[in-house]
């Protein structure tokens, strides 16, 4: 009799330790995946279809400045194949979408609409309507986040087939 007591002790005890290990296995796994806002914060749509051309538009994803410019066909027919190259082309429209910091010191360049190029103000750097440094001291191009077209919109913080064509051809680091 004493012998079955305790068998059934140890397996309730058992038991027990058996659901709160399990318990506490789900609690850490749950701390460590990131919170829903963080996930939604990885990821921003941007709907292409209402972009004026020549005309700057600023988005924000991972709380970094997005610049939005959508050229025009005289700005198209001037580029070179270099600055082709960083067009992200949309519904025939082509598009230059990059992270708004300057590569010399991080800050923001301003978009001249005039000579339809950016300006950083606080070291003299331009950048072209491609993003392209053309004036030091800024030492490489703006650059472009990851991106996924969908439609008539861009995916920003996901790979796309687009993107990863243009890391394939270095034009993205």
């Amino acid at each position: 009799m004493n012998q079955t007591r305790r068998g059934f002790m140890g397996k309730a005890f058992g038991a027990v330790a058996g659901v709160g290990a399990v318990g506490a296995l789900y609690a850490m796994k749950r701390s460590w995946d990131p919170l829903p806002s963080v996930k939604a914060a990885g990821f921003t749509t941007i709907d292409l279809s209402s972009c004026t051309a020549n005309k700057l538009i600023v988005e924000k994803w991972r709380g970094k400045p997005i610049f939005v410019l959508r050229k025009t066909a005289e700005m198209v027919a001037a580029q070179n194949e270099a600055q082709t190259a960083r067009d992200i082309v949309v519904d025939g429209s082509h598009y230059m979408i990059a992270i708004g910091l300057c590569t010399h010191l991080g800050c923001i360049p301003a978009y001249r609409a005039d000579k339809t190029d950016f300006k950083c103000a606080c070291h003299g750097g331009e950048f072209d309507s491609s993003g392209i440094e053309t004036l030091a001291p800024p030492p490489s191009p703006l650059v472009i986040p990851p991106f996924k077209i969908t439609g008539t919109s861009v995916v920003l913080g996901e790979e796309g087939p687009e993107y990863t064509k243009m890391k394939e051809a270095g034009v993205v680091a």
